[in-house]
């Protein structure tokens, strides 16, 4: 059944509005009003989205997502969230939606509920004296950093819009006046763990409760059920955060600004800001100028999301038990300990091996990543390129081409990991090795957006106006996902 009334115009704006959040009552949000805007150009429109909704890219023209998400035509209400936040270890609890709304809330074919969140749509009641816009820039780096890791199987919110809208804009950390822009981010929720913690400042276990009730019935479905079921959301909750955080280490992602207000209560990677993906294995790598002291760096992600899920302990403790919660959140060690493995190994080619085996393989890799100025994803992407059956007959064999060996290839740490995978390859079967070659192209993409690429392109966009680099790498982007 197609979503969308097609008695009306614009397939958008008839699409089925569900009310999940705003039924919850005006506790939770403010309503406001869109920005108006002297241009719109549509600049990017994310058609693999559509079937979710029940439409396709011939119904809706690049008019119908201007009059939308542009001009935001014939929808109300439009909410600002309340939230507040955990910012670099201090509480803030000066926040709130202050340059987007909540557009509305659909279900998709999937019969899975879906936000579409507006970012540079104006002011808000929590815009605390900005203009509550998006820069152009900033639009491009969230549609390029959604698609890349949905590319790389990472659980992401993505963008189904993004409109020029004429505006110049001042900012002090990049030349100014620069263009501006507002997305629409389609996401499973935009429900944070600071949207928790206010409540639990204003201490309305009240509303906390409300809210949890409501997050249980439309994001955990099948724990309604269950008497103890805010400890299993809990416990739930905390295995999805530690699965999303080895999924970021294992696709070299640095999110950046990894503050309690910018993580999802479904365990969903979004608002992407300062974010890189890593050029080479250094732990310490860190993304944001302004993180001075290297809180969210590459290797503390990890911890961090834990510490955020015990910081969120003390938002629902009037809810659910602290023994409870203190049992739960050891499902975040387990799950990010396998999932972490498993990816990796996954870039190595490797699906099915003995775990200790495993564990070691993995650290001879990231031992020789670590010590030598090598491309992480390079490394991956030349082991895909270069495998050859021949590699289980001889070690000398393995990344034979390539630069890294070229380079590496006489090292104690580089002989010491191809001759441990060598290793692993003389105990597949005929059929294992067969599917080594399958899973190191599934799992490692050829593109990868590394800042001097998204340098690259917008350097383009701003020079010449010359839109189609972009749209070449989101192309090229596309097509990785496709072979998947």
């Amino acid at each position: 059944m197609n979503l969308a009334d097609t008695t009306t115009h614009n397939p958008f704006i008839s699409l089925i509005y569900e009310t999940a959040i705003e039924s919850l009552g005006h506790e939770y949000y403010d309503v406001v009003n869109a920005a108006e805007f002297p241009q719109h150009i549509l600049r990017w429109r994310n058609d693999d989205l559509l079937p979710t909704l029940g439409l396709t890219p011939q119904q809706v023209t690049n008019e119908h997502f201007i009059r939308a998400f542009g001009k935001f035509e014939q929808r109300h209400p439009l909410l600002a969230l309340r939230y507040h936040g955990y910012q670099f270890g201090e509480y803030n609890p000066m926040l709130g939606d202050g340059r987007g709304f909540l557009y509305g809330q659909v279900r998709g074919l999937n019969n899975k509920l879906y936000d579409f969140g507006t970012k540079g749509s104006g002011k808000t009641p929590y815009s605390r004296g900005g203009d509550g816009m998006l820069t152009l820039k900033g639009g491009v780096r969230e549609v390029l950093a959604a698609e890349m890791l949905h590319c790389m199987r990472v659980n992401t919110s993505r963008c189904l819009s993004m409109v020029e809208t004429g505006m110049s804009l001042w900012r002090g950390d990049e030349p100014s006046p620069t263009r501006s822009c507002v997305i629409i981010r389609m996401s499973q929720s935009h429900i944070r763990f600071g949207t928790f913690e206010r409540l639990n400042y204003l201490k309305r276990s009240d509303l906390t409760q409300r809210l949890l009730d409501h997050v249980i019935a439309t994001y955990y479905s099948h724990l309604q059920g269950e008497e103890d079921k805010y400890a299993f959301f809990y416990a739930e909750l905390s295995k999805r955060v530690g699965k999303l955080a080895a999924q970021w280490m294992a696709a070299g992602f640095c999110h950046a600004v990894l503050n309690t207000d910018n993580m999802s209560i479904t365990g969903e990677s979004f608002d992407y800001g300062p974010y890189a993906f890593i050029p080479n294995y250094d732990p310490h790598f860190t993304a944001a100028y302004f993180d001075y002291n290297g809180r969210y760096c590459y290797i503390n992600q990890p911890r961090i999301c834990r510490f955020n899920l015990e910081l969120l302990q003390k938002a629902l403790k009037d809810v659910i038990p602290q023994n409870d919660m203190e049992k739960g959140i050891k499902n975040f060690d387990k799950e990010y300990k396998l999932e972490y493995q498993n990816l990796m190994l996954r870039k190595l080619g490797i699906e099915e091996i003995n775990i200790f085996k495993g564990e070691e393989l993995l650290q001879s890799t990231l031992s020789f990543l670590k010590y030598y100025p090598v491309s992480y994803h390079g490394f991956f992407a030349d082991l895909a390129s270069t495998f050859s059956s021949k590699w289980q007959n001889n070690e000398e064999n393995i990344l034979k081409g390539s630069e890294i060996k070229n380079c590496f290839g006489t090292t104690e740490l580089f002989i010491n990991w191809s001759r441990y995978y060598h290793q692993i390859l003389t105990d597949l079967s005929t059929n294992q090795l067969e599917n080594v070659a399958k899973v190191l192209s599934e799992n490692n993409p050829r593109t990868v957006i590394l800042r001097p690429v998204i340098e690259s392109v917008w350097k383009s966009i701003i020079e010449e106006d010359n839109w189609q680099p972009f749209y070449d790498l989101l192309h090229s982007i596309s097509e990785l996902t496709a072979e998947k």
